[in-house]
């Protein structure tokens, strides 16, 4: 059996595919081409995150490839054939033909040996700004971000359009990453606010449950505790966070984490609640200090105190949520705080059904401006 080829980060060979196969074929055939080159969106590659086994689905030498409106008209299925026919058989020891879309594993293509006088099934995938925006995000590049707009967009698609690398751009893709880069400044506060009330919400409870006889119910919010600090790290770093694979991955990256993190596990890893209290205190804490020091609200306590004479300790996190959207100016981000501050679509769903199709942001605005879409 062949060995595979040395592993190669997926965004280095993207580039290395780009630069010494496709470009010179798009210069050889559509010379001055406006074009832009990247490698955004799907796949672990993407966030910098794959490893040799990702190589096996959806891995591999692939390039998304954008051209003007008018040129994909023109030219989109005439490239995408050329390359067929043109484009090497391998790349830095990968093949470049992909299999057929599986059906039955949600369209995932496998790297195939290339075979002699076939065309290439590669995947350049050739779009438009416009309709790889509109199809991925559901949003219309050329219309300006209401704070709706801002909290129906998934983090995972913020981070997946904003990371990965572009090689190449003569069309603004560079221009649309950055607006979409961060949260503008009030529906930041916003989802800060809303992250914390998650917490105040459940901050007593692991006690209460666990005073109760209900260990595994106590463990269950902990956990719950831990995500949402840990979504409040992301959020007070300005730093999109990835789905449920990647999220324990990019959070050891954040420059909090060495703190928090032996906080957070040691919640997560005793046995009763008095033993699991004092680690989410210190958690709750950290975070808190971590609020006070981005001086976005006059300081407030960082320590902890009992709930209301009852034997349990908590931050009384509400605190936060109030000072927060005292701050906000911006109109359309007042009217969205106008009612219980929820937070963005995946503050409130973690099901993959709800976020991934782009086509459910446009009821969901209604959640946030108080109407029918």
């Amino acid at each position: 059996m062949n060995e595979p080829p040395v592993f190669i980060p997926g965004l280095e060979l993207s580039r290395r595919f780009y630069g010494e196969a496709v470009r010179p074929l798009l210069d050889a055939h559509y010379p001055g081409l406006p074009h832009a080159a990247a490698l955004i969106g799907d796949g672990s590659e993407v966030l910098g995150l794959d490893t040799p086994m990702s190589r096996d689905h959806g891995w591999g030498p692939r390039l998304l490839l954008f051209l003007t409106r008018a040129d994909w008209q023109a030219h989109h299925a005439a490239i995408h054939a050329m390359l067929a026919r043109e484009l090497p058989p391998r790349c830095l020891g990968y093949s470049t033909p992909f299999s057929a879309p599986d059906p039955q594993d949600h369209g995932t293509q496998l790297l195939q040996a290339p075979l002699p006088g076939e065309p290439i099934n590669h995947r350049v995938e050739l779009h438009t700004l416009a309709t790889y925006c509109g199809e991925r995000l559901g949003w219309d590049p050329a219309a300006p971000l209401t704070a709706a707009d801002w909290l129906t967009l998934p983090q995972q698609k913020l981070l997946a359009f904003t990371a990965g690398a572009v090689y190449h751009d003569d069309l603004g893709l560079g221009d649309l990453r950055r607006q979409l880069a961060w949260y503008p400044h009030d529906v930041w506060l916003y989802l800060l606010a809303a992250g914390w009330s998650r917490v105040a919400q459940e901050e007593h409870l692991t006690g209460r449950a666990g005073s109760a006889g209900d260990e595994l119910g106590s463990r269950l919010i902990a956990a719950r505790l831990v995500r949402d600090g840990m979504r409040l790290a992301f959020l007070m770093e300005r730093v999109y966070m990835p789905y449920a694979k990647w999220f324990g991955s990019a959070f050891a990256s954040l420059a909090c984490a060495p703190g928090l993190t032996p906080h957070l596990e040691g919640a997560l890893a005793t046995s009763g609640w008095q033993a699991r209290e004092p680690h989410l205190c210190a958690a709750f804490e950290h975070l808190a200090g971590m609020h006070n020091r981005l001086g976005l609200t006059p300081p407030l306590e960082e320590a902890t105190r009992p709930f209301f004479g009852r034997p349990f300790r908590v931050l009384f996190a509400e605190r936060f949520t109030t000072a927060l959207l005292a701050q906000i100016r911006d109109p359309d981000v007042r009217r969205v705080a106008a009612s219980p501050p929820i937070g963005s679509l995946d503050l409130f769903s973690d099901n993959t059904d709800l976020l991934e199709p782009a086509g459910w942001r446009h009821a969901l605005k209604g959640l946030f401006t108080g109407r029918d879409q």
